[in-house]
């Protein structure tokens, strides 16, 4: 019985390779969290990555993980789902220092300053979460048509029924009692 996932969240293909490697675990956002039981929640728990390569940007990302960047002036007519994520865990990033405690973790992110700065300043009044993902690799990348439905500047993409992805057989990128460790990291550094 397949087990598929019919939404995307569009996402640097950087960002997807880094936590696919397991040298990243996070998400930040800001919008798309909802409260419940005094538990937050993404709007969408399980989804598969789609990469995109336009607004990778090489001064978001720290110097060591910019070899191998590109940019282009649009996306391809083509993408390779490789990946899937599901949440284990959101924080809403303090209010007071947040900035400072974030850095705390930065061992544990491709992100550079500017990056984080840009995050923390768009939309101020709006908090930020640092999203603690278990990515997936698929058991093989599955390509999709880049339509018209899928372009453009969101962060979810409804896959139509016909590109719903299976993603039986996956391979998690991270084994769970480290998951577990750098969950407890988080807390640690944002003092709860």
């Amino acid at each position: 019985m397949p087990d598929l996932v019919n939404v995307a969240l569009k996402e640097w293909d950087l960002q997807i390779n880094a936590l696919l490697s397991g040298r990243q675990a996070f998400l930040l956002r800001k919008g798309g969290i909802l409260e419940s039981n005094n538990e937050f929640e993404l709007e969408h728990p399980r989804f598969v990555f789609f990469p995109t390569v336009v607004h990778q940007d090489p001064r978001m990302v720290k110097p060591e993980f910019r070899e191998g960047l590109r940019q282009v002036r649009e996306e391809p007519d083509k993408v390779e789902i490789k990946a899937w994520g599901e949440v284990t865990k959101i924080f809403e990033v303090p209010a007071h220092e947040g900035r400072k405690k974030l850095e705390l973790l930065s061992d544990m992110y491709i992100w550079d300053a500017p990056l984080l700065d840009m995050r923390f300043a768009y939309r101020p009044e709006k908090p930020l979460y640092l999203v603690v993902v278990r990515a997936f690799q698929l058991p093989r990348s599955v390509p999709l048509q880049n339509t018209l439905d899928y372009a453009g500047c969101k962060s979810w993409i409804p896959l139509a029924e016909t590109d719903a992805i299976d993603v039986s057989g996956s391979r998690p990128a991270l084994a769970s009692d480290r998951l577990d460790a750098i969950i407890q990291r988080v807390r640690t550094a944002f003092a709860l």
